[in-house]
């Protein structure tokens, strides 16, 4: 089942491909470009008060209209100019449009295969190739990824577009491209004169041998089959890009930078619609690897900031990517000369069971209760290279929403040195000739948050335990310390596994039937600290990683927690700059951010393809509702489910 396009688009829908067009073609006639010039991101510019507002009371039925507006970024090769803009969709009109000093556009999925390209047509790398034994018979099979160069202060990278490309060799079924990591060759790739700048040549090592097809020749044959149904249909009903389930109503978003966007999150209770979030979004995330040698200190990718995770998600398949009673959601990107691209199957919907959603038993009084639960699951996936992400955001009956990153795909393959009996301090075999260094994962998020209301409030809430003493005489005393923290520099905090830290947001202005204001609380799963110096290149690139919660009072130009552009930037943009001016966050319109630390150390069973691997969090209603909300959900019926 996919999603029917209304005929007048809402305010916050997705723009269309006629849209996108349009904003394409007012850009090429009204802003001074010259044919060198393409387009990074054309998206619906949700900034602005109008995609801002939420919801009357009586509801988004899914029809409303709004001003659309355009948010548009280019880069010309010719001046060495990103500019951004607005475009006015309905006056097909360009509102803005200026020159960002220093800013790197991202790069682009037709620039990545570009810099390929360019790398392997070069002379000097082919000769490179040469010396590995890689002969021109094979050069069809060399796999060369343009990673975003970072800035690491080098002489002569200075204002230059650049890419460090990255060096595999196809086996020879062809199925898998980083099956055979060519070591120590990196070419520098002049993306703006679209040549090889230099070769970084660190000794040639041999390849490791072939290790032949990703999938072998025979297949399991004791799985039976597993069949979800839904005979009456799923329990949530679609309105365009509007959701309404269980009592949580939102709105399915897409961007080609951020991916997949919920907005206008909020739970009816009563006939009313109550906000919880404006907006909900990975914003950032960057993967640092950990090996210091020849040219690898230079793998780390902003995959968001520097590629879009948006740009390259997946057209899911029934079956495959997604189990059950589907619905799906189609968007639209484009390519850098601003032609929509349409990603049929973009976001996928469903329902799932989800175990036990509360059960009670009194055998004296013969009470047996137990309502079985089920979530609302909606998700993406981005093929990153190498890395697949999965993006699932979940809705429970009980008013809680989770979010979980799935990660799967192929640990970067490195080429293990000659001559070293095994891996470095750095790395896990993994393969013959093959190790993957220990990296992470580091996402952000970002929450607009809206809870019962525009004016929030959050407080950072601890358990601390007594010591023993007249008012604690059995040691068991563990206090509940909540501080709410008034300032952007008291909410830049880590997690304390010691006092089971976490923090909640809060509306003041409204209480619940016991008197507490109502709230959501943020409630962190698996997580770690960077193990990136802070004022290492990275560390300052990436400053959001070292806390784990921000909060930051509204500011429509503070989207992104590394910058609008961390490409090839010298770091110390986003949170970390935003946040020394130590605004005042209490009872105000707040963007709260959290920061998820997943490490990495790779094992043998993560290849040739990783298992599936999670990470999340959630967030739970803390005192929003006055009593269990899902005490409503029908009683579980004790039904056979297997053939006797």
């Amino acid at each position: 089942m996919r999603q029917t396009p209304a005929a007048t688009p809402h305010a916050l829908d997705p723009l269309s491909a006629e849209e996108i067009a349009i904003a394409a073609e007012v850009v090429r006639g009204e802003g001074g470009l010259d044919a060198s010039a393409w387009f990074e991101t054309i998206t619906l510019d949700d900034m602005t008060p109008q995609a801002r507002a939420f919801p009357a009371a009586d509801g988004d039925t899914g029809t409303a209209r709004g001003a659309r507006f355009a948010y548009v970024c280019c880069y010309e090769p010719s001046s060495n100019r990103t500019l951004t803009g607005q475009v006015d969709l309905a006056a097909r009109r360009l509102v803005r449009f200026e020159h960002v000093p220093g800013a790197q556009a991202r790069i682009t999925f037709d620039e990545f295969v570009l810099g390929g390209e360019i790398a392997k047509a070069d002379a000097g790398v082919r000769a490179a190739l040469a010396k590995r034994g890689i002969a021109e018979a094979e050069i069809d099979r060399v796999v060369i990824e343009p990673w975003a160069a970072g800035n690491f202060g080098i002489a002569g990278e200075e204002g230059m577009r650049l890419a460090y490309g990255h060096c595999w060799l196809a086996n020879d079924a062809n199925d898998n491209a980083y099956a055979r990591p060519i070591a120590g060759l990196h070419p520098v790739i002049d993306l703006r004169a679209r040549k090889v700048l230099r070769v970084d040549d660190f000794g040639a090592e041999p390849l490791p041998p072939d290790p032949g097809p990703l999938v072998p020749a025979t297949a399991r044959v004791d799985l039976k089959p597993l069949d979800i149904v839904q005979p009456e249909g799923p329990s949530f009903t679609v309105d365009g890009y509007h959701v309404a389930w269980q009592g949580f109503e939102l709105r399915v978003g897409f961007d080609p930078r951020d991916g997949l966007i919920l907005r206008n999150i909020g739970y009816r209770e009563k006939g009313r619609l109550r906000p919880i979030m404006r907006r909900a979004a990975l914003a950032e995330m960057v993967v640092p690897y950990g090996d210091p040698r020849g040219g690898n200190f230079r793998r780390n990718a902003f995959d968001t900031g520097e590629y879009g995770i948006g740009q390259l998600t997946e057209s899911l398949k029934l079956g495959c990517d997604c189990l059950g009673h589907m619905h799906y959601f189609d968007v639209h990107v484009h390519d850098w000369n601003g032609a929509p691209v349409a990603i049929e199957n973009a976001v996928c919907m469903h329902e799932e069971d989800y175990g036990i959603l509360w059960k009670f038993t009194d055998a004296a009084a013969g009470v047996r209760l137990v309502a079985r639960s089920r979530r609302l699951v909606i998700s993406s996936i981005s093929t990153i290279g190498n890395y697949v992400y999965g993006l699932y955001w979940y809705f429970y009956q009980d008013g809680t929403i989770g979010v979980e990153i799935k990660a799967t795909g192929i640990p970067f393959p490195s080429g293990i040195v000659a001559g070293d009996a095994a891996a470095s301090d750095y790395a896990t075999v993994v393969g013959p000739g093959v190790e993957s260094h220990v990296h992470q994962h580091n996402f952000c998020f970002r929450f607009d948050m809206c809870v019962d209301g525009a004016a929030n409030s959050v407080e950072e809430v601890n358990c601390e335990p007594l010591a023993i003493g007249p008012g604690n005489p059995h040691g068991n005393a563990a206090r509940i310390v909540a501080r709410r923290l008034g300032r952007e520099s008291e909410a830049r905090r880590t997690i304390d596994l010691a006092s089971a830290r976490y923090w909640k947001v809060i509306n003041t202005k409204v209480r619940n039937a016991h008197g507490a204001p109502v709230g959501y609380k943020l409630v962190p799963g698996a997580n770690t600290l960077p193990f990136n110096a802070p004022e290492g290149p990275i560390g300052r690139r990436a400053g959001f990683m070292y806390n784990h919660l921000w909060v930051t009072p509204f500011a429509p130009e503070e989207k992104y927690p590394a910058g609008w552009f961390p490409n090839q930037h010298a770091g110390g943009d986003g949170l970390p700059r935003w946040t020394e001016a130590d605004r005042a966050i209490d009872g105000r319109e707040i963007v709260a951010w959290y920061t998820l630390n997943y490490h990495h150390v790779p094992r043998p069973e993560d290849f040739p393809i990783q298992p599936v691997v999670y990470a999340g969090f959630h967030w739970m209603a803390a005192g929003f509702f006055d009593a269990n909300p899902a005490m409503d959900v029908p009683q579980a019926r004790a039904e056979p489910c297997c053939p006797k």
